[in-house]
């Protein structure tokens, strides 16, 4: 089992000639000989980069800069945030994204730039040697200071989009390289556009996915890689605590906070929030458990969903069990339920579920202590109502539905009245989860071509957030995931934090 250990304090710095490794990266390198030597360092506490660099420039038919890059092959997804460090002295100094085909220095490439006064731009010298354009003639510009940068290679295709943080990312620009070769060099990269002058840049939330085939199909080809982040909801800064393939899924915070609770294989693990020692938690008979569950409020219990064999009826069932482990309990009578919440007093639990013939998923509300069901939302024929959370004072009940059309956030009393929708926009949103201090939301958006209906695996999704009253949602993290990313509640206990899981992708 692969873990990723965190070495708190630790900085790891790699000179402009070293070919070491460096958080991510295999490579670091000054491209084109600049007078001033650059470097890279990585900071294992916050998972950020630093770069230094010079050169000239990245233009003409030449270019002079410090490249922190990796050998891919195949498509790929590059995506971070971009800070420059200082006033600069340059205008034109540039920071961003790179795809190149060699470490010539007049290697065919392709940017993602964003520059000292704003400019963010999608650049690239179509063959070796050629010259580029003036970035001023090209419909990709903008002087809009982004911060969040992603590059994307889709066969001949790259494709730029960018955003400020908080926003969903927009496209930038896209163009066709049919020379660029199947095996490239990508990475982030810094150059001051003055030979005499060393400028630095912030690089963090740092991620590269290799996207899947459309037509992968996890439930029969297995889970890819999985990768633990915790994230500051104000910040928006994340730290990777663990990876492992094949993945896993849905973090809860443990009591106290200093652990999490997810699903792997059937089973539930706990892993300390620092990362560290995955341990198994003892559910009894309980072995196909999927990636609803979670912890009642007092502390004291686990709300587990385990697909029953078909001789016992088959299809997910909630059962509950002591929080340190034990034989579990069946609380729904029928099947399928998928659980989702406690209620604050912790004597129901709220599940979505279909009975009978009714291929509709409503929302229910079960007894703890006799499974006794209630019926609390009554969809329209082809819509679907799922992730039902209750808020921390037990005055709604929040949920995903696709009664309006699309799938929105709601909410509605307990009692199953007064459902009310929260969000409107054209994103397909899923699994509210309202912090402990009850202020806020935060839920998982899907782009607007995804089916309204369903949650997939390996999407380039979003999680957003937003006062739990309703309001302008903010993007606080973009990522690959979807499926399992976010399913149940996620809050610390202090209400700064949510964990979450985002995929890489195929295997290297």
């Amino acid at each position: 089992m692969k873990q990723f250990l965190l070495c708190i304090g630790t900085f790891v710095v790699v000179s402009a000639t070293a070919q070491s490794s460096i958080g991510l990266f295999q490579h670091s390198k000054d491209i084109g000989d600049p007078a001033l030597k650059g470097s890279a360092m990585y900071n294992e506490e916050d998972q950020a980069y630093t770069l230094s660099g010079s050169g000239y420039n990245i233009w003409f038919e030449r270019d002079e800069f410090q490249y922190l890059y990796n050998q891919l092959e195949g498509d790929f997804i590059l995506t971070a945030h971009f800070e420059f460090i200082g006033e600069g002295t340059d205008a034109h100094r540039k920071i961003g994204w790179m795809i190149r085909e060699s470490a010539d220095d007049d290697a065919a490439h392709v940017t993602a730039t964003v520059h000292g006064d704003g400019l963010t731009v999608m650049q690239w010298r179509e063959l070796k040697g050629a010259f580029m354009r003036d970035p001023e003639d090209e419909i990709f510009t903008t002087k809009e200071h982004y911060n969040v940068l992603q590059l994307e290679r889709s066969g001949e295709q790259f494709i730029m989009r960018a955003a400020h943080h908080g926003e969903p990312l927009q496209l930038v620009g896209s163009h066709a390289m049919g020379h660029m070769p199947s095996e490239v060099l990508a990475g982030l990269f810094i150059s001051s556009h003055n030979p005499d002058v060393i400028e630095k840049a912030r690089i963090y939330n740092v991620r590269i996915t290799r996207p899947v085939p459309a037509d992968y199909n996890a439930y029969s080809s297995g889970l890819l890689a999985g990768r633990m982040e915790i994230m500051d909801v104000f910040s928006g800064e994340r730290k990777i605590i663990y990876e492992n393939s094949p993945g896993f899924e849905a973090p809860n915070f443990m009591p106290g906070g200093e652990k999490l609770l997810f699903n792997m294989g059937g089973s539930l693990y706990t892993i300390p929030t620092s990362g560290g020692e995955v341990t198994q938690l003892n559910t009894g008979f309980a072995d196909r458990n999927n990636n609803d569950h979670g912890i009642s409020w007092d502390g004291k219990q686990i709300a587990i969903s385990h697909f029953r064999e078909a001789e016992q009826g088959g299809g997910s069932t909630i059962y509950v069990l002591p929080i340190e482990g034990g034989e579990p309990r069946r609380i729904s009578k029928e099947s399928p339920s998928y659980w989702h919440g406690w209620s604050p007093d912790n004597r129901d639990v709220v599940f979505t579920g279909r009975r009978g013939e009714d291929p509709r998923y409503n929302i229910y509300k079960a007894s703890v202590a006799d499974g006794s069901e209630t019926q609390l939302t009554h969809v329209r024929v082809g819509a679907r109502a799922d992730g039902p959370e209750y808020s921390p004072d037990g005055e709604y009940i929040y949920y995903n539905s696709t009664e309006s059309g699309t799938m929105q956030i709601w909410r509605m009393k307990p009692d199953g009245t007064d459902h009310e929708q929260i969000t409107f926009d054209e994103y397909n949103d899923w699994f509210p989860h309202i912090s402990p201090d009850g202020q806020w939301m935060v839920f998982l958006s899907y782009p607007s071509d995804i089916n309204w209906n369903g949650h997939p695996f390996y999407k380039r999704v979003m999680l957003r957030m937003m006062p739990a009253s309703g309001g302008a949602p903010k993007v606080i993290a973009y990522l690959y995931g979807g499926q399992g990313t976010i399913n149940v509640p996620s809050w610390s206990p202090d209400s700064k934090r949510v964990a979450f899981v985002s995929n890489p992708g195929l295997e290297k």
